[in-house]
């Protein structure tokens, strides 16, 4: 492992610009992507009055101080959350997020983009769980159209609710494998329900043909990533940033080439670690942990994927060479097709051979 004067990487001259950087985007949360302007927009149409702390978030451009890392903390994120939820009532509301947020991801370079999304929790409003995913399907299917972004859908079950549940998502995951679900997850609050739990919903998923990519080493420490891969057989991990507290379980991670789906800004405003630099990026990537950046929910974080990579230069100097490895890391643990692939990839290895600002 490199080690730099002073403990800490230099900071690398700002040169290409990373919003130009050929990406895939692996860790973006429904709701969570949507733009602070159009959340104020829906909760005035629809009479919803949002949470203080999530009003004031929205009209600062500053994220709320949440602070995850305790149960009351975590719950008071999951209240915001909820209550942007609430704003999204029909499929033209729906339509709209999902545009928006294909239009952000270009703008910041993606190519790909797997939104993930709970369609349980749009039903209520949308006619039932199957009408909830064909339309936030079907808005894929325009969004990607009007937009040129490649973009797929990753169904995520909840670990606050009975396995049970998360068996009927994978099934009607699998059924809609065809029109553009790709992968199965399971979110929420991992220190509550215990992978194993969820073995059976990910055994459907896989022989289904979907990858498995659950949250893991994010509020709980390495033996959560570990029970992702022993009990889920996981593809890749949502966030997994724990895992570089254990370099044994780095290795595995390694040699079995299972994608990170790493946050930055996200862990810092969640408290998972106080400062960017505190994110144990370097520590994962020198150790051969294959690394897809995501944004998380910047509607609560206040930044979007591009801002992740520059975290990454700036507070761990991660050079333009390694920028671009970073990028191709997240291609490779994309479920893109192979044309898609090559195409990222090559743009990829044109961005690097540009010339620097």
């Amino acid at each position: 492992m490199l080690s730099f004067p002073g403990g800490h990487p230099p900071n690398p001259p700002r040169v290409r610009d990373v919003s130009e950087l050929p990406k895939a985007h692996l860790h973006l949360h429904f709701t969570g992507s949507m733009r602070p302007a159009t959340l104020l927009e829906l909760a005035d149409k629809y009479g919803v009055r949002l949470p203080e702390a999530l009003t004031d978030a929205l009209t600062s451009g500053e994220p709320p101080r949440l602070r995850a890392t305790d149960e009351r903390g975590w719950f008071r994120f999951q209240r915001l959350y909820d209550a942007a939820r609430s704003c999204l009532r029909e499929p033209e509301d729906i339509q709209r997020l999902v545009r928006e947020a294909a239009e952000e991801d270009v703008r910041d370079g993606s190519g790909w983009l797997e939104i993930q999304v709970d369609p349980t929790s749009y039903a209520p409003r949308l006619g039932g769980l199957i009408p909830a995913l064909e339309i936030i399907l079907d808005a894929v299917d325009t969004a990607m159209r009007d937009t040129g972004i490649g973009m797929r859908v990753l169904v995520a079950a909840n670990r606050m609710k009975h396995p049970l549940d998360a068996r009927t998502l994978a099934r009607l995951a699998v059924r809609y494998a065809d029109r553009g679900v790709v992968g199965f997850g399971l979110s929420n609050d991992e220190r509550r329900g215990m992978a194993r739990d969820f073995d059976r919903a990910f055994a459907i998923a896989r022989d289904g043909g979907l990858l498995s990519a659950p949250h893991g080493g994010e509020l709980a420490g390495p033996a959560s990533v570990r029970d992702c891969l022993d009990d889920l057989e996981a593809h890749r991990i949502g966030h997994g940033v724990r895992a570089a507290d254990d370099p044994r379980l780095m290795q595995r991670l390694a040699d079995r080439q299972v994608t990170c789906e790493v946050c930055p800004a996200s862990n810092v405003a969640l408290g998972v670690y106080d400062k960017p630099e505190d994110v144990p990026l370097r520590t994962l990537f020198e150790a051969g942990v294959p690394l897809a950046l995501g944004a998380d929910d910047p509607l609560l974080f206040g930044s979007r994927l591009a801002a992740q990579y520059e975290i990454a230069r700036v507070h761990h100097g991660f050079t333009d060479a390694e920028l671009a490895e970073v990028a191709r890391q997240s291609v490779r643990g994309s479920a893109a097709p192979e044309d898609v692939t090559e195409k990222l990839l090559a743009g990829i290895d044109n961005w690097l051979a540009g010339p620097a600002a």
